[in-house]
């Protein structure tokens, strides 16, 4: 399987009034999503909010059905927490793929749906939503921009999500001189002294992942035991004992220290007291804290922060909304993202009958229909 190489991004002024017009560009691919600095209006048949891996797939379902999608999201590029927080961490259960780097499944998903033509609303936060008159549903962002649409999916994976910092007086001043909450971009580590504070799977996952890029790196956790996976826990024990990584257990960072960057950590621990080490980043991951945001004024039956929905659809309780992926809630409910890819497409399917009542919808393989614009054949 080729695996397109990684994205790029540019921002142009737009020929055409108040526009600038960000482009993703991959080998033989152009998309341009626009962003206005005036109110604009969009007319389509599903308005996505959320442009994560769920939202993405939920276009090409749709778009076999023949419904054009708008995407909303509050992040300036698609893909969601996939491009956001962890690009490079391979992803193993997506059927058909035995193993696959986050940000290059969502160049596929993109790929994917590249002739449905898809539109994005990039970088604005969907707000509020009004029942129109004629029935369809109207949504406005935080800039401005109204769309209109007899559906609405919500995809929004965690909602608006913010990751939880360690309670360090000093923190913010590093923030982007040293601390990261969040690892975009493992190649600022290279030749780096890196520490990383955490117990759970991300910290595990990165300090496995970091230990043949940087330079020195230790894990700080302020228990004995990790939560992580025993797979992940073992691979970074025997990190330690090999002289990779340095683990230090029963303790925490509770001070920063340096001039324009980071320069010292100030750790704490539980019987040998206080001690610095010299860092050139630091990294708490202690996870996210997911907030629905907006979408929590819209009437919908929420339950612990997610949205309650039928399985026979996905629906909402409210007619022509529906929520897919892990903004969702039910029981069984797994937040997976080949689930997500499922509750998408059978969402899509109800989405067409509600959009056009009396309609036969006509259901069809694409081994026998095809899609324009993608190969009949594997790409090797």
């Amino acid at each position: 399987m080729r695996i397109l190489p990684p994205l790029t991004h540019k921002i142009e002024p737009h020929s055409a009034g108040n526009y600038s017009r960000l482009f993703f560009v991959y080998p033989g691919m152009l998309y341009s999503f626009e962003h206005s600095s005036e109110q604009k209006s969009i007319e389509t048949d599903i308005i996505i909010i959320g442009a994560g891996p769920v939202g993405l797939f939920a276009v090409f379902e749709a778009g076999l059905l023949k419904m054009r999608c708008q995407l909303v999201d509050v992040l300036s590029q698609p893909g969601g927490q996939l491009t956001e927080i962890y690009p490079k961490k391979p992803i193993y259960d997506i059927p058909g793929c035995p193993g696959v780097l986050a940000a290059d499944l969502v160049q596929n998903l993109l790929r994917q749906i590249e002739p449905f033509h898809p539109g994005f609303t990039l970088g604005e936060r969907a707000t509020t939503v009004e029942k129109q008159a004629d029935g369809r549903w109207q949504v406005v962002t935080d800039r401005g921009t109204v769309l209109t649409a007899p559906v609405i999916f919500i995809a929004g994976g965690l909602g608006c999500f913010e990751p939880r910092k360690p309670p360090i007086d000093n923190i913010e001043q590093f923030e982007e001189k040293g601390v990261e909450y969040f690892v975009r971009n493992p190649d600022i580590y290279r030749n780096q002294r890196v520490v990383i504070a955490g117990g759970g799977d991300s910290a595990l996952d990165w300090t496995i992942y970091l230990a043949n890029v940087a330079r020195e790196l230790t894990l700080i956790h302020r228990r004995t035991e990790f939560r992580g996976a025993l797979d992940s826990v073992e691979k970074v024990q025997h990190l330690a004992q090999t002289g990779k990584i340095k683990i230090v257990t029963n303790a925490q960072v509770t001070g920063l220290q340096g001039n324009s960057k980071l320069e010292h950590v100030v750790v704490q621990h539980d019987t040998e007291g206080e001690f610095k080490l010299e860092a050139d980043h630091f990294v708490p991951l202690f996870g996210l804290t997911p907030k629905l945001g907006p979408i929590a004024e819209w009437g919908l039956a929420v339950d612990k922060g997610a949205i309650e929905v039928n399985t026979l659809d996905y629906s909402t309780n409210v007619p022509g909304i529906f929520a897919i992926g892990d903004i969702n809630t039910y029981p069984g409910k797994l937040k997976l993202i080949l689930c997500g890819f499922h509750e998408a497409t059978l969402a899509c399917q109800s989405a067409f009958t509600f959009a056009n009542p009396g309609k036969k919808l006509s259901f069809k393989y694409t081994t026998v229909t095809g899609i324009d614009g993608l190969p009949a054949t594997a790409v090797l």
